[in-house]
């Protein structure tokens, strides 16, 4: 029987068939090498296209390395730069391949054509091999002595790429003078520009160790180099302008006369085209008027019309930029832009992260004569069909009715939000009248009347509902139906997700009860049972301290929980004063963008990954990772590249399948009956309904249970478990990963852990060493603080069942919470005790 007929496609002209071809591509240019003929160099050059392509795409083309170099033997530009492409992307990866370029490289550096000759000289440094530094000195000197601008300024930056490579052998061939002596006398600007820039960075990285370098680095602020540089600046590209502007505003000039003169020099830069050029010079205007009150603010006035010409024109990312920097000047000078508002009002076809800002400037500029348009112009944007932006709007218009610009209109206009029964106005809208209602009081009667209005079962964000929760608790007297709803609110007590709001629940009860207690007795009790059972640290706590303040005396919880109020003044800054002006300083950086001073976060963290910290997740798969160590006691853990999402899930996910009572939560309270407190007033017991019977749960061990002494009973002495765990357990990564994502959750629990082992956490091996001592082994670990991420791995002695942890660590908080899945459910529990058992002795010893 003939083979069935195989069908033949027709490979792609993009693409290699397979091997193959890239053989073919290998012979025909081995073919080519010494040929001579004519329309040789069109025939490389389309072999060269396709060794390219086929490099670009990721396809390894090493193997035509030789065949490459031999080819390069001629004078065709075009052949020359497709070839140092080729040369330069496997030479830093196959430093043997590198010393086969040496010798062409090194022949092209001294052509006839000054192009070839930069290009030559540029490839031959972008080798970044550190064995051939010996190579690149003589190529260099020759370099920075050509005829030809073109290649003195190559050279001028391979001489930086050369002290990355090699420090010693930079300054044994003393290129830094020659680079001085080249900056100071030569005609070509440009040259003068790489000069300039390569000198900076040397000098500044041996400054640390040689006074020389730092001697050096301090006359190019010199007041003669300065003026060289100032009277050249025209000719200067708009790239080395900047470099040069950023220069000028370190130098200090020696009095007002000379800054005017200086100011007078660079005012035609202020017009210039490129938005980079004019920041710049923005930037040495603000920085030598710092001492200078009224010039300062007359610059103010002078570099607001260039500011905002470069806003409106231009790239939304040129705009964003832009705008960062007018927003900080906004901040220490509003009133000077209150008069140009409407520049700042947002455009329909602008991306969301520039309204946002146009935004905050809006409600910077905000003021008695322009709060009315500004508003206005913002209830527009509530309207709009974007939500985000919907959002932002609202929260503009509360944070100019908090800096008390004709607040009468503006709460009218916060009211009428309440009533466009949309969701995400609704809760936008509650959480701001909250803030309205802390400052001023008188409004109250107004806003409470619209907010009973709204139905508790229509606002399920988690801050709009305790916001409402909030004013239902503190306006308990005006609001008819407040304990009603606040008692419809705790029976959905175990359907409450959020912490938060449970936390303003039980404090919204304890102040109706107190205003109005038969009304509001049931509700009381039932929080109050309901909070002490809870799973979360601070709810449990609180429903305690409720507990034990009204058990005490009523009229002391009064004076604690609902005291008289007086008005928020001011709110809280997001930003220090020192922060803004460290900002301020770092004018015309990465700084003002992300809003962080380079003091705190260098400003090389904001784009390089490779300073991230021990702890730093990768953002692209979350490169969760503890080193091996070689002692003994080594944690038994691997780098691991997860790619399964439930690995890489965050740290504030909701806990799945939750329960208030039965989840085997270290913090269960004991429940309470009346034999317990048979001392205590009958009255109070009767009051908030505590003494009703209720299932018993185990007992806990925590101080915080018998935090005003009342007699509760005290916890037993912990109970070694019985479950024995196997020491030399292993599991490989990636079949951690797979158990990990077929099985379900056994256990959830949240748990503490002991301050002295958080600080025992600045060392990453800390940990995992620990918990190996308890013969749980850490497999993958991530996160930085004040959350930190930890995988563990045990098995039971007999290997029946085992056991896979997630475990997240709050340094701030001290608290951890566990996730727990076991191949024998039954025993979870007992692994969850003597795995929170060896957590609790960490940094204990």
């Amino acid at each position: 029987m003939a083979p069935p007929a195989q069908s033949h496609r027709s490979p792609s002209p993009s693409q290699p068939s397979g091997k193959g071809e890239v053989s073919d591509l290998k012979t025909q240019l081995r073919q080519l090498a010494g040929s001579r003929a004519p329309g040789t160099d069109d025939t490389k050059r389309d072999l060269f296209k396709k060794v390219i392509s086929y490099m670009t795409i990721g396809i390894d083309v090493s193997s035509v390395f030789s065949e490459m170099v031999m080819c390069s033997a001629t004078s065709d530009i075009v052949l020359k730069k497709m070839c140092y492409l080729y040369v330069g992307n496997y030479a830093k990866h196959n430093p043997d391949l590198a010393l086969l370029t040496i010798n062409f490289l090194q022949r092209d550096c001294k052509d006839e054509d000054p192009m070839i000759r930069g290009l030559a000289l540029r490839s031959l440094c972008s080798l970044g091999v550190a064995n051939l530094v010996e190579y690149l000195v003589g190529p260099l000197g020759n370099g920075l002595k050509d005829g030809n601008s073109y290649v003195r300024m190559v050279a001028a930056v391979g001489v930086l790429k050369l002290y990355h490579l090699s420090a010693s052998t930079c300054l044994d061939a003393d290129f830094p003078p020659l680079l001085k002596q080249l900056m100071l006398k030569d005609k070509d600007a440009q040259v003068v520009a790489n000069c300039l820039t390569s000198l900076q960075e040397i000098w500044s990285l041996e400054a640390s160790t040689s006074e020389e370098a730092a001697r050096e680095r301090e006359t190019l602020l010199s007041k003669p180099v300065v003026y060289y540089f100032l009277n050249r600046m025209k000719e200067f590209s708009e790239w080395a302008q900047c470099i040069v502007l950023e220069l000028v505003s370190k130098y200090v000039p020696m009095d007002t006369e000379e800054i005017f003169d200086i100011m007078n020099l660079l005012e035609d830069r202020l017009h210039h085209a490129n938005g980079a050029v004019v920041l710049a010079t923005i930037k040495v205007f603000l920085h030598m008027t710092l001492s200078m009150t009224d010039v300062h603010q007359q610059v103010y006035e002078r570099i607001k019309a260039p500011l905002l010409t470069l806003v409106s024109s231009g790239s939304p990312e040129q705009s964003y930029a832009v705008l960062s920097h007018l927003h900080l000047l906004v901040m220490r000078a509003p009133y000077i832009f209150s008069s140009d508002y409407k520049h700042f009002y947002c455009q329909y076809n602008e991306p969301f992260y520039v309204k946002k800002l146009k935004l905050e400037m809006l409600t910077a500029v905000a003021n008695e004569s322009n709060t009315y348009e500004i508003v206005t112009e913002l209830c527009e944007y509530v309207a709009n069909v974007d939500i985000p932006m919907a959002r932002e709007s609202i929260r503009a218009v509360g944070k100019i009715a908090l800096q008390q610009y004709d607040v009468n209109a503006i709460v009218d206009r916060l009211l009428q939000f309440l009533e466009m029964e949309k969701e995400h106005v609704t809760a936008e809208t509650l959480v701001l009248v909250k803030d309205l209602l802390r400052k001023y009081p008188q409004w109250s009667h107004d806003c409470i009347a619209v907010v009973g209005n709204i139905s508790s079962k229509n606002v399920q964000e988690p801050k709009a509902k305790a916001a409402l929760i909030w004013m239902l608790g503190e306006y308990a007297q005006d609001m008819q139906d407040s304990p009603y709803i606040l008692e419809g609110l705790v029976e959905n007590w175990d359907e409450e997700d959020s912490a938060e709001v449970r936390l303003h629940l039980l404090t919204a009860v304890v102040k109706c009860f107190l205003r109005r207690a038969p009304e509001t007795q049931k509700a009381l009790g039932d929080a109050l049972a309901a909070g002490v059972t809870d799973f979360h640290q601070d709810v449990h706590d609180r429903a305690f301290l409720y507990y034990r303040l009204l058990k005490y005396d009523v009229s002391v919880a009064e004076r604690i929980v609902n005291p008289p109020k007086q008005a928020v003044s001011v709110f809280a800054d997001t930003q220090s004063s020192e922060m803004k002006d460290r900002i301020f300083d770092e004018f015309n950086s990465l700084s003002v963008v992300y809003q962080k001073a380079q003091f705190l976060q260098p400003s090389y963290m904001f784009t390089d990954k490779e300073h991230r910290g021990p702890f730093a997740f990768s953002e692209e798969l979350g490169n969760l990772s503890i080193g091996t160590e070689p002692s003994d006691a080594a944690v038994a853990a691997q780098r691991v590249e997860a790619n399964d999402k439930d690995l890489l899930l965050g740290t504030s996910e909701k806990e799945e399948g939750h329960g208030y009572g039965s989840n085997g939560s270290a913090y269960s309270a004991p429940s309470y009956n009346a034999s317990t407190t048979a001392g205590a007033s009958q009255a109070h017991f009767d009051l908030v309904s505590i003494d009703q019977p209720s299932t018993v749960h185990p007992p806990v061990s925590f101080a915080i249970d018998d935090l005003l002494g009342l007699g509760m009973p005290s916890a037993p002495s912990s109970v070694p478990s019985t479950l024995q765990l196997n020491a030399k357990a292993s599991i490989d990564a990636n079949a951690f990963q797979q158990k990990w994502r077929q099985q379900p959750i056994s256990l959830s629990q949240e748990t503490s852990i002991d301050p002295r082992g958080v600080a025992g956490m600045m060392n990453p091996q800390a940990l995992p060493q620990h918990m190996q001592g308890h013969s749980i082994n850490c497999i993958a670990s991530g996160g930085q603080a004040p959350k930190f991420k930890f995988f563990f791995f045990a098995q039971k002695e007999d290997g029946s069942s085992a056991y896979l942890v997630e475990c997240i660590i709050n340094s701030s908080s001290c608290k951890v919470q566990l996730k727990i899945k076991a191949d024998e459910q039954a025993t979870s529990q007992a692994f969850s005790e003597l795995f929170q058992s060896a957590l609790s002795k960490f940094g204990s010893a």
